[in-house]
């Protein structure tokens, strides 16, 4: 006659081949387990480790039926949804080029560096910067090229 432990086994081996995860596969051997120990208490069982493990494999159908219908609705994949976050690595890189670009930013010419901020963060159109510095659509577009040549120069050099 198989152990406690040898049953547990087996239903729980039995569930995992049902496609249920191994860290689920525990809960529902546990949950089969119970359900097992109610029903021993008013009905005769012949033998209990087969009712164990077709009660385990019937949970795990449950399951994935009730996945199927309402992913999510009972929880249990939340671990599976995917992190949308940077992951600290790229954090710290994306911090580091900020430094350097305001570095870069910094290098420039103060006009240089207001009138390719307005074009690039602001989204000023040249027309609009070229009103508000008084000067021509060209002379605007000559600038942003240059400022952003220079720092593409001053990014690759540090």
């Amino acid at each position: 006659m198989a152990t406690l432990a040898e049953i547990l086994k087996k239903a729980r081996r039995a569930v995992i081949r049902q496609g249920i995860a191994d860290h689920d596969a525990d809960e529902l051997v546990h949950e089969a387990f119970l359900k097992v120990e109610q029903y021993q208490r008013d009905h005769e069982v012949r033998c209990r480790e087969a009712l164990l493990v077709r009660a385990a494999v019937n949970l795990s159908i449950d399951r994935q039926r009730r996945g199927v219908r309402m992913p999510l609705a009972d929880g249990t994949d939340l671990h599976e949804i995917a992190d949308s976050s940077p992951d600290p690595a790229r954090i710290l890189e994306a911090r580091a080029r900020l430094r350097q670009v305001t570095a870069g930013l910094d290098q420039l010419p103060e006009r240089s560096r207001r009138i390719l901020l307005l074009r690039r963060l602001e989204n000023l159109s040249y027309a609009e910067i070229a009103a508000s510095e008084d000067m021509s659509v060209a002379a605007v577009e000559k600038v942003v090229a240059r400022a952003t040549l220079q720092l593409m120069q001053w990014m690759a050099q540090s």
